[in-house]
């Protein structure tokens, strides 16, 4: 296992804090740098709120999330755009397109993943099916297995990058649709315990695949105050090992940097989540060094 730091800024400040006794010297003039960009539970919000509206007057919006992308994919092409489920529902555009607006703008945002939310299962499993011919993206999800259903096939447990030559991969987990979403529409999709998984997960992305960062496209929701034994982010993070970030949805929760967590061998884990609706657009450099040890700085940016 590589030696790994994480470095935090806020929306507030460009300050550093350093953790895990590296500083940024350490990585010198060689360091290579990967750019993960996030969005989750966008909701099918496709315009950006009012000038009248109370709370998010003129932000969000698709057309903003994409000139904020392409900033910062010209600053570093070495980029990932990934999203955390929860895409459908939310606005009329679902109601009357059925999520191929959706699929299409994501598509033309060129995003490179995204696993699958409990609500995106609203017009069915039949429905999610249909609108894939939109997506030119694809989907992970290592919990949910849909075998005997139309989607078997169609979504992969994890997938794997190489950028700046380094090896990223990156694997979905979905939470429990049993008493969240009516069977009907999900039909013979069978749900497995996102821990084990992600255990299983890590393994195979760190041993077989040899993979540099791993990243865990999470929507199973931060944590849960009112029943802190439910599985979540937080409890992922703390009970796996070999996940250098977790990407969440579920919960809506917006958090200003990344949270830092220890895993079951005290190594650090990030978990970041962005809000909802297309608000924010989540973003977490990583640096290597040229032995690979790592160390990263992530923030949350105002779309």
């Amino acid at each position: 296992m590589k030696r790994r730091t994480f470095i935090q800024n806020s929306l507030a400040t460009s300050a550093f804090v350093t953790l895990g006794g590296l500083s940024l010297q350490s990585f010198g003039a060689s360091k290579k740098k990967i750019t993960i960009l996030h969005t989750n539970d966008v909701h099918s919000h496709i315009d950006p709120y009012p000038a009248t509206d109370r709370r998010n007057a003129n932000q969000g919006g698709v057309s903003r999330r994409a000139t904020l992308i392409s900033k910062f994919r010209n600053e570093n092409p070495h980029t990932l755009l990934l999203d955390a489920g929860d895409i459908f529902q939310g606005t009329p555009y679902f109601n009357y397109y059925g999520g191929e607006l959706e699929f299409k703008l994501m598509s033309m945002l060129d995003y490179d993943l995204a696993t699958i939310g409990n609500h995106d299962f609203d017009n069915g499993i039949d429905g999610l099916f249909k609108q894939l011919p939109h997506a030119k993206f694809e989907f992970v999800s290592a919990n949910y297995d849909f075998k005997n259903t139309v989607m078997d096939t169609h979504v992969k447990p994890y997938k794997t990058f190489v950028k700046n030559g380094i090896k990223i991969g990156v694997f979905g987990l979905g939470i429990k649709l049993e008493g969240l979403v009516d069977k009907r529409m999900y039909k013979e999709t069978k749900y497995h315990d996102p821990i084990e998984t992600a255990q299983d997960m890590s393994r195979i992305l760190r041993e077989d695949e040899h993979c540099d960062l791993v990243i865990c496209l999470s929507h199973i929701g931060y944590f849960y105050k009112k029943n802190p034994s439910k599985v979540s982010d937080l409890i992922l993070a703390r009970k796996t090992k070999g996940i250098d970030l977790i990407i969440g949805g579920h919960t809506h929760t917006f958090l200003k940097k990344p949270t830092i967590e220890k895993n079951s061998v005290g190594e650090n884990v990030l978990v970041n989540q962005v809000g909802a609706y297309g608000l924010y657009l989540g973003k977490i450099d990583f640096y290597f060094d040229s032995a690979k040890n790592v160390s990263a700085n992530g923030s949350s940016i105002i779309v």
